[in-house]
Protein backbone atom coordinates (compact mmCIF):
# COMPACT_ATOMS: atom_id res chain seq x y z
CA UNK A 1 0.00 0.00 0.00
CA UNK A 2 2.52 2.73 1.12
CA UNK A 3 4.53 2.31 -2.74
CA UNK A 4 1.34 2.49 -4.16
CA UNK A 5 0.65 5.54 -2.47
CA UNK A 6 3.93 6.90 -3.13
CA UNK A 7 3.48 5.81 -6.87
CA UNK A 8 0.82 8.23 -6.88
CA UNK A 9 2.01 11.17 -5.09
CA UNK A 10 5.35 11.25 -7.64
CA UNK A 11 3.10 10.81 -10.41
CA UNK A 12 0.93 13.47 -9.73
CA UNK A 13 3.39 16.10 -8.25
CA UNK A 14 5.89 15.51 -10.76
CA UNK A 15 3.71 15.68 -13.95
CA UNK A 16 2.03 18.82 -12.39
CA UNK A 17 5.21 20.45 -12.25
CA UNK A 18 6.45 18.77 -15.58
CA UNK A 19 3.85 20.68 -17.05
CA UNK A 20 4.50 23.75 -15.85
CA UNK A 21 8.18 23.41 -16.81
CA UNK A 22 6.72 22.99 -20.30
CA UNK A 23 4.65 26.10 -20.08
CA UNK A 24 8.00 27.79 -19.92
CA UNK A 25 9.92 26.00 -22.48
CA UNK A 26 8.01 25.37 -24.91
CA UNK A 27 4.69 27.23 -25.03
CA UNK A 28 2.24 23.82 -24.10
CA UNK A 29 -0.94 24.19 -22.30
CA UNK A 30 -1.43 27.75 -22.87
CA UNK A 31 1.89 28.64 -21.39
CA UNK A 32 4.01 31.83 -22.51
CA UNK A 33 6.93 29.76 -23.93
CA UNK A 34 10.80 30.87 -23.36
CA UNK A 35 10.65 35.02 -24.51
CA UNK A 36 7.03 35.55 -22.69
CA UNK A 37 8.33 34.18 -19.36
CA UNK A 38 11.40 35.87 -19.71
CA UNK A 39 9.90 39.03 -20.33
CA UNK A 40 7.74 37.99 -16.83
CA UNK A 41 10.88 37.32 -15.22
CA UNK A 42 12.85 41.01 -16.16
CA UNK A 43 9.15 42.49 -15.08
CA UNK A 44 9.84 41.19 -11.87
CA UNK A 45 13.39 43.03 -12.00
CA UNK A 46 15.80 40.24 -12.89
CA UNK A 47 18.31 40.36 -14.89
CA UNK A 48 19.77 37.93 -17.80
CA UNK A 49 16.32 36.49 -18.08
CA UNK A 50 16.48 34.37 -20.72
CA UNK A 51 19.19 32.02 -19.39
CA UNK A 52 17.15 32.26 -15.99
CA UNK A 53 13.41 31.44 -18.04
CA UNK A 54 15.63 28.22 -19.56
CA UNK A 55 17.36 27.36 -16.20
CA UNK A 56 13.51 27.44 -14.37
CA UNK A 57 12.11 25.74 -16.96
CA UNK A 58 14.50 22.77 -17.36
CA UNK A 59 14.60 22.76 -13.65
CA UNK A 60 10.69 22.15 -13.65
CA UNK A 61 10.08 20.40 -16.41
CA UNK A 62 13.54 17.71 -16.25
CA UNK A 63 12.61 17.68 -12.27
CA UNK A 64 9.07 16.71 -12.19
CA UNK A 65 9.91 14.23 -14.95
CA UNK A 66 12.54 12.55 -13.06
CA UNK A 67 9.95 12.59 -9.66
CA UNK A 68 7.29 10.87 -11.34
CA UNK A 69 9.34 8.00 -12.63
CA UNK A 70 11.51 7.96 -9.36
CA UNK A 71 14.75 8.41 -11.37
CA UNK A 72 17.88 10.11 -9.35
CA UNK A 73 15.22 11.38 -6.60
CA UNK A 74 17.58 13.73 -4.61
CA UNK A 75 18.48 15.57 -8.03
CA UNK A 76 14.88 15.87 -8.92
CA UNK A 77 14.17 17.08 -5.36
CA UNK A 78 16.98 19.83 -5.35
CA UNK A 79 15.00 21.33 -8.68
CA UNK A 80 11.77 21.07 -7.16
CA UNK A 81 12.49 21.78 -3.96
CA UNK A 82 14.75 24.99 -5.22
CA UNK A 83 12.30 26.09 -8.52
CA UNK A 84 9.13 25.83 -5.99
CA UNK A 85 10.18 27.77 -2.85
CA UNK A 86 11.33 30.07 -5.63
CA UNK A 87 8.39 30.59 -7.06
CA UNK A 88 6.50 31.31 -3.29
CA UNK A 89 9.39 33.44 -2.16
CA UNK A 90 9.53 35.15 -5.77
CA UNK A 91 6.93 35.13 -7.55
CA UNK A 92 4.09 34.68 -5.51
CA UNK A 93 5.16 36.74 -2.31
CA UNK A 94 2.48 39.29 -1.52
CA UNK A 95 -0.29 37.70 -2.65
CA UNK A 96 -1.71 36.16 0.41
CA UNK A 97 -1.62 31.65 0.67
CA UNK A 98 -4.48 31.13 -1.83
CA UNK A 99 -3.64 30.46 -5.60
CA UNK A 100 -7.10 31.71 -6.62
CA UNK A 101 -5.53 34.97 -6.04
CA UNK A 102 -2.39 34.37 -6.73
CA UNK A 103 -0.87 33.18 -3.71
CA UNK A 104 1.80 30.94 -2.43
CA UNK A 105 0.18 27.61 -1.66
CA UNK A 106 0.42 25.42 -4.75
CA UNK A 107 4.40 26.21 -5.38
CA UNK A 108 4.98 25.53 -1.45
CA UNK A 109 2.98 22.63 -1.32
CA UNK A 110 4.86 20.81 -4.50
CA UNK A 111 8.07 21.78 -2.62
CA UNK A 112 6.90 19.96 0.66
CA UNK A 113 5.43 16.97 -1.64
CA UNK A 114 9.07 17.16 -3.10
CA UNK A 115 10.60 17.06 -0.10
CA UNK A 116 8.52 14.26 1.86
CA UNK A 117 9.45 11.50 -0.95
CA UNK A 118 12.84 12.02 -0.43
CA UNK A 119 12.34 11.85 3.29
CA UNK A 120 10.71 8.57 2.56
CA UNK A 121 12.67 7.43 -0.60
CA UNK A 122 10.38 6.64 -4.15
CA UNK A 123 9.12 3.56 -3.08
CA UNK A 124 9.71 0.11 -4.69
CA UNK A 125 7.26 1.33 -8.25
CA UNK A 126 10.49 3.93 -8.94
CA UNK A 127 13.56 3.20 -11.38
CA UNK A 128 15.57 4.41 -8.64
CA UNK A 129 14.62 1.02 -6.95
CA UNK A 130 14.54 -1.20 -9.56
CA UNK A 131 18.33 0.23 -11.00
CA UNK A 132 19.29 -0.16 -7.09
CA UNK A 133 20.84 3.41 -7.03
CA UNK A 134 21.54 4.30 -3.41
CA UNK A 135 18.75 7.78 -3.15
CA UNK A 136 17.40 6.73 0.25
CA UNK A 137 20.82 7.66 1.86
CA UNK A 138 20.54 10.69 4.73
CA UNK A 139 23.61 12.48 3.37
CA UNK A 140 21.95 12.23 -0.30
CA UNK A 141 18.41 13.35 1.02
CA UNK A 142 19.57 16.16 3.27
CA UNK A 143 22.03 17.07 0.64
CA UNK A 144 19.30 17.56 -2.12
CA UNK A 145 16.85 19.45 0.51
CA UNK A 146 19.53 21.69 1.43
CA UNK A 147 20.69 22.05 -1.84
CA UNK A 148 17.14 23.19 -3.35
CA UNK A 149 16.56 25.25 -0.08
CA UNK A 150 20.10 27.40 -0.50
CA UNK A 151 19.04 27.71 -4.34
CA UNK A 152 15.76 29.48 -3.11
CA UNK A 153 17.56 31.71 -1.17
CA UNK A 154 19.72 32.39 -3.41
CA UNK A 155 17.48 33.56 -6.07
CA UNK A 156 15.66 35.48 -3.39
CA UNK A 157 18.39 37.34 -2.67
CA UNK A 158 19.38 37.87 -6.31
CA UNK A 159 15.68 39.34 -7.08
CA UNK A 160 16.27 41.79 -3.80
CA UNK A 161 19.32 42.76 -5.43
CA UNK A 162 17.57 43.37 -8.83
CA UNK A 163 15.25 45.52 -7.19
CA UNK A 164 17.59 47.72 -5.20
CA UNK A 165 19.56 48.15 -8.01
CA UNK A 166 16.01 48.97 -10.26
CA UNK A 167 14.85 51.10 -7.43
CA UNK A 168 18.36 53.14 -7.48
CA UNK A 169 18.39 53.99 -10.82
CA UNK A 170 14.55 54.95 -11.19
CA UNK A 171 15.77 57.32 -8.14
CA UNK A 172 18.78 58.90 -10.20
CA UNK A 173 16.63 59.29 -13.30
CA UNK A 174 13.93 60.53 -11.78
Amino acid sequence: MLDGGLLLLRVAAGLTVAAHGAQKLFGWFGGPGLTGFADSLESMGFRRTRELAWLAGLAEFGGGLLLALGLITPLATAALVGMMLSATLVGHRGKGFFAAQGGFELPLLLAVVAAAIALTGPGAYALDTVIDLPVTDVAWTWGAIVLGVVAAAVTWIAHRSALSRADRTRLQTA
